[in-house]
């Protein structure tokens, strides 16, 4: 039997999860290593503290992630239960309801009205769902996908500030880790509007600010057990 393939919404939905995955591994690791270095300097610790904090964060997001999404898909499933009893027990209300969203689109209610008649005899419960619930029955998210996809993603955005904290010299090592996460946070700022349809420059800066806030606040914590 061959592999049924990933619809596009299914694989905009693990990108989503990659890219915030990445994200928050940047994030998260740049903050550990940057405390720890604003502590000691001491490269093996603030190493180790960098890889103890990715294997926890992996698994957190990997497991969050699939909380969510299998939450998300088990309230579609009762959702669909709902509108199959709804089509059985009252289908010419179901049936208005689809036309008058439909109006609501401005759309002329003869045309309408012969919309709502050719979807809702080709496939009643997808049409009825989508317009009530906005989503499609057919193309359920899978928690299995997104929580690989953090699991791999989480990891492979927090090499990036282990590396830069590592190999810069002691007295730039930490100025140069928030060069480098702060490029990377815009980056992913970028394509996570892109995956949300929202506005670029918007998400950029937003996602730089809570990198910086993030690095600034544990490297005053950092501070006070300077030794």
């Amino acid at each position: 039997m061959p592999k049924k393939k990933m619809s596009l919404a299914q694989k905009v939905n693990v990108l989503r999860a990659s890219v915030m995955g990445a994200n928050d591994g940047i994030i998260s690791i740049a903050g550990i290593v940057i405390g720890v270095a604003a502590a000691t300097s001491n490269a093996y610790s603030i190493l180790i503290s960098g890889l103890s904090g990715t294997l926890a964060g992996m698994i957190s997001m990997c497991m969050g992630e699939y909380v969510s999404v299998s939450t998300q898909k088990d309230s579609q499933k009762m959702a669909l239960i709902s509108e199959k009893q709804r089509l059985k027990d009252q289908y010419q209300q179901e049936f208005n309801y689809v036309q008058k969203k439909y109006e609501a689109q401005d759309i002329d209610p003869q045309l309408a009205n012969q919309a709502t008649k050719e979807l809702m005899e080709k496939d009643a419960l997808g049409t009825a769902v989508q317009e009530r619930y906005g989503f499609n029955p057919k193309d359920f998210t899978s928690p299995y996908a997104a929580a690989i996809a953090s699991f791999i993603s989480f990891p492979t955005g927090s090499i990036l500030p282990m590396v830069a904290v590592t190999v810069s010299p002691a007295d730039t090592r930490i100025l140069a880790t928030a060069i480098a996460v702060l490029i990377a946070l815009l980056i992913t700022g970028y394509f996570a509007a892109v995956l949300g349809k929202s506005n670029r420059i918007k998400s950029m800066f937003r996602n730089a600010a809570a990198g910086l806030l993030t690095m600034g606040v544990t490297y005053l914590i950092g501070q006070l057990f300077a030794r």
